[in-house]
């Protein structure tokens, strides 16, 4: 068995929804699945007494949360093996490392307490642009996270960004034995100058040409590995984010990579990944590329 899903947990009904995608997931690749619940109220209330002492007030929580969503977890399929831990340590630091021992890390697309107009919560995105391998945040309308549109969007980006990426997309299309859709956006300089003329340097079409070579040679490399899965590439123009998040509507997954900057410590995000993240209409994956 190989390592296992990780799930943040904390009591919100997103992070629930996670719980539940999860569970599907980890059943379709035969992983266990393990529910983390992670807060600093050995800070505010104290370290956990022993003996027969009154425990915090946040503990207590934190157990009927992680409990709660245990039980979720074996009711939507009793055959995954499910575990959980309670970690006393800031939300983002503890799921980053969970994450370092995960095939997934997973989270809900915004957590308990926080404002119900936020498109993403801070620890999600927090978590996806850190994460040293594949975040999902659950997120979109119930068919997108019930995977009943029977179709994976893989965003091809630039070299260097994509391989794993596309790696993870043919994985998950294969097993779920759907459709594999691969879009690679273009946009000519004559988009973003006035009046709409093109530099004279070179035509429109060969920026498209160009995102075609570069779509090829991204399913040339992975396609191979997954003969099964029947591919669809196509390139679009208009700006990749925009692309994406209208047609993330009728995908159960869109998946996109990203670039981590060694030693950088903030949010390594980009534009298209940013907008997946707050917008997409079905659950989002973010692949690091391997450094």
């Amino acid at each position: 068995m190989g390592l296992p899903l990780v799930v943040g947990v904390d009591g919100s009904e997103s992070s629930l929804t996670a719980v539940d995608w999860a569970v599907d997931e980890a059943a379709r690749h035969g992983l266990p699945l393990r529910l983390v619940y992670a807060s600093w109220w050995e800070r505010y209330e104290g370290p956990v007494p022993t003996g027969g002492a009154e425990r915090p007030a946040e503990q207590t929580t934190a157990e009927h949360i992680v409990g709660y969503a245990a039980e979720r977890a074996r009711r939507r399929n009793p055959e995954v093996e499910v575990s959980t831990e309670i970690i006393p340590e800031d939300t983002v630091s503890a799921l980053l490392r969970e994450g370092n021992n995960a095939s997934v890390l997973v989270t809900g697309r915004r957590g308990r307490g926080e404002l119900s107009g936020l498109l993403l919560g801070s620890t999600s995105l927090a978590v996806a642009a850190r994460a040293h391998g594949p975040v999902v945040v659950v997120r979109g309308d119930n068919d997108g996270p019930a995977g009943t549109h029977g179709r994976i969007l893989l965003g091809a980006g630039e070299p260097g960004t994509g391989e794993e990426a596309a790696r993870f997309a043919f994985r998950e299309a294969e097993t779920r034995g759907c459709v594999l859709d691969v879009v690679r956006a273009w946009r000519s300089p004559a988009q973003g100058t006035p009046g709409g003329t093109a530099p004279e340097a070179e035509p429109a079409g060969g920026y498209e040409e160009r995102a075609a070579a570069l779509l090829d040679e991204l399913l040339r490399e992975a396609a191979p590995e997954h003969p099964g899965v029947q591919v669809r590439g196509v390139t679009v123009e208009g700006p990749a984010h925009r692309v994406l998040v209208d047609r993330s509507a009728a995908a159960d997954l869109v998946v996109v990579g990203a670039r981590r900057r060694v030693g950088y410590f903030g949010l390594q995000l980009g534009r298209t990944d940013h907008a997946l993240l707050h917008h997409a209409q079905c659950p989002v994956a973010i692949v690091p590329a391997r450094v």
